[in-house]
């Protein structure tokens, strides 16, 4: 009887033993799926193709690039969000998605994901064709100004940051103009450089291969100080403009998981994306491309994203909620 109740016991002692995740032993045993919300061709979809090379080399893990457009990033998203939370398919957030977050004009919330690690923060800059037009900012806010509901800005999406900006570009000349949002970048720097709208809002990283072959130009950058890559690029604070009049903006993307990923999951794919980020071949792509790595990764980059979805929370509303932006 000694024996039985012995063996009971170690029976119950062992099952009550934390049993390692059996998701996370060899993760991963199959490719992962990377969701892109935007068209092929934006500078996110570039950067996860870029990361896309640089794990299957590091690693051996095969990403499968996925775009998922529409709805300012919340539809690719939305799919991230309803995906089993094994690991095996991850997004590119954006700070176009917190924006939406704060407008409550998605139903998806921050609560739905886990951070894995950031791809990059970029400054946003106001551009113009070439040849056509308004050639610096002072010039073309008097444009604006002249011709009032009359001039367009394009963005990928609206209700973001490019939107933002835009808004405060409008309110810097005292005129409404007319917004044109695309579903990705790609798509904005097309009709810029073949002249279908007045301006657009976009990162250098979408923009640097129009710039150099001088089919667009960038007559202001929305940031305190210029960028090192473009260092004849005046600021809109240096030309006397304040665009950051209810706090400072962050355009960031960063990769999540969908909640409840097991622990041991999220700290490979961490690994695996961490590693990819800080490698001197992407930092070399960085470069070259007008990308700008700021790592930050798991609980820091939670940190972060609460941080900027904060001050969106605010800004949001008081861009948005003026009787005079609304179009």
């Amino acid at each position: 009887m000694k024996r039985i109740n012995f063996a009971a016991w170690m029976l119950l002692a062992v099952a009550a033993m934390p049993i390692p995740s059996v998701a996370a032993e060899g993760f991963p045993e199959k490719d992962i799926q990377f969701v892109i919300p935007w068209n092929a061709g934006g500078s996110n979809d570039i950067a996860a193709r870029q990361l896309q090379k640089i794990v299957a080399d590091q690693s051996g893990v095969n990403l499968i690039v996925e775009n998922v457009p529409g709805a300012t990033g919340s539809i690719g998203m939305s799919k991230v969000a309803r995906a089993a939370p094994d690991g095996y398919m991850v997004g590119m957030g954006t700070s176009s998605t917190l924006a939406q977050i704060s407008q409550k004009l998605t139903t998806l919330t921050n609560d739905q994901f886990v951070p894995i690690a950031r791809v990059s923060v970029d400054p946003l800059m106001l551009l113009v064709p070439t040849d056509s037009g308004p050639q610096d900012l002072k010039a073309f806010l008097a444009h604006v100004k002249k011709n009032p509901g009359q001039v367009s800005i394009g963005t990928p999406g609206s209700h973001n940051l490019n939107h933002i900006f835009a808004q405060m570009t409008a309110r810097a000349a005292g005129a409404p103009y007319i917004n044109v949002p695309y579903t990705g970048g790609a798509k904005v720097i097309a009709d810029l450089a073949g002249k279908q709208i007045s301006a657009a809002v976009l990162k250098p990283s979408e923009s640097k291969p129009q710039i150099d072959a001088g089919k667009v130009k960038p007559i202001a950058v929305f940031a305190n100080e210029r960028l090192g890559i473009m260092p004849d690029v005046p600021t809109f604070k240096e030309l006397g403009y304040d665009v950051f009049p209810y706090g400072p903006l962050v355009q960031m993307a960063y990769i999540v998981a969908p909640a409840k990923t097991p622990e041991p999951v999220r700290t490979r794919l961490i690994e695996l994306f961490s590693k990819a980020i800080e490698s001197d071949q992407f930092k070399s792509f960085a470069d070259q491309n007008g990308v700008i790595i700021s790592p930050l990764k798991g609980d820091d980059l939670t940190r972060e994203i609460n941080a900027v979805q904060k001050t969106l929370d605010s800004v949001s509303e008081k861009v948005f909620n003026k009787a005079e932006d609304k179009k």
